[in-house]
């Protein structure tokens, strides 16, 4: 793997914080912080023990084999800039897919290079042309799995021949965001057996936490090394670490998995009642928390829903999703007013 890190990193020495080099005292005039106690006046842990435990755990991997982050988003960025070095790096990637990946590359000044989805396989890999198609310039290949915004997970076996195919030569990055949303095991469980695998999980979608932007990164202990070397001195901040660590309890994950549940049998009872109504073209299997859907004249269903305060997202400019809108799936009550809606319009 240290071949593929950037050659002006490989000797970098990271940011060593006040926090970094004492965790442990009773007056600390170390830092340049107020030393009036007011819970927010100390910086935070880079890594804070408590949460490392509680999601290394939960996950399923070695405490070493993670790092938190500002969201997956910042894990997707690090990456970038570990690997890819300006004018002269690629990102592999494969559309249509999550565009945070393209703009991240943009930012690093990262060449991008694209083999679509098979949409007449439902979007799954074309593995051949992965292959065929890589070069030693292509550092990273990204792979959202379940894919946004089509929905479907990504054959495991395609995903674990890519890791083995390219050992030593490319990461392989999989974004698993929606993951508790499918009925499959995370890739997490693989890191051990392949050292250029990366996967990307978020407390943003399952776990209801969008607003406190806190991701997580899980890889081989070396890797993690070299993100907690090029990460921001203090990522997350002091209350996110609380409300997550409160939210991450026993308790509440038994009240997350039954919402979890009930999300995944909303999107199969929105399904079966968009399926009947004659404007709507296609649905596409998902195994996330949002339909991806095909329909006539879909600006104008947009529109409507708008007027009523019904907000869907428009697919309408990425390349084979004309006419395609995509629904995330809310409360029944939600739902159902959403069905309503368009059961009307089609009246």
């Amino acid at each position: 793997m240290n071949n593929l890190v950037r050659k002006d990193l490989q000797t970098f020495n990271a940011y060593s914080s006040a926090r970094d080099e004492a965790k442990q005292g009773i007056i600390f005039l170390n830092a340049n912080e107020s030393p009036y106690k007011n819970k927010i006046n100390r910086y935070p842990e880079k890594q804070p023990d408590a949460l490392v435990k509680i999601i290394s755990t939960l996950f399923n991997v070695k405490q070493n084999q993670l790092a938190l982050s500002r969201g997956s988003d910042e894990g997707i960025d690090l990456l970038i800039r570990l690997f890819c070095d300006a004018g002269q790096d690629s990102i592999m990637l494969c559309t249509p897919t999550y565009g945070m990946y393209s703009i991240y590359a943009k930012l690093q000044g990262a060449k991008i290079v694209d083999v679509p989805l098979l949409k007449e396989k439902n979007y799954q890999l074309d593995v051949d042309s992965i292959l065929s198609t890589w070069n030693k310039n292509i550092k990273i290949i990204f792979l959202c799995s379940p894919n946004n915004p089509t929905g479907n997970l990504l054959n495991r076996e395609d995903i674990l021949f890519l890791c083995k195919s390219l050992s030593e030569k490319c990461m392989i990055v999989v974004d698993e965001a929606y993951i508790e949303f499918a009925n499959a095991e995370s890739l997490a469980s693989d890191i051990n057996q392949f050292n250029n695998l990366v996967v990307l999980r978020t407390a943003s979608k399952a776990y209801g936490m969008a607003g406190t932007r806190l991701g997580f990164l899980l890889a081989n202990e070396y890797l993690i090394q070299w993100i907690l070397k090029i990460i921001a001195p203090y990522p997350l901040a002091a209350p996110v670490i609380e409300i997550a660590v409160d939210n991450f309890s026993k308790n509440n994950l038994i009240k997350i998995k039954k919402q979890i549940a009930c999300i995944q049998s909303e999107r199969d009872r929105l399904r079966n009642s968009l399926q009947k109504i004659p404007f709507i073209k296609k649905i596409w299997p998902s195994d996330a928390n949002f339909l991806l859907v095909k329909m006539d004249d879909s600006e104008s269903i947009m529109k409507k829903c708008s007027n009523q305060g019904i907000i869907l997202r428009s697919m309408f400019d990425k390349k084979g999703l004309e006419n395609c809108i995509r629904i995330s799936i809310g409360t029944p009550e939600e739902n159902s007013q959403l069905i309503n809606l368009l059961e009307e319009k089609n009246t």
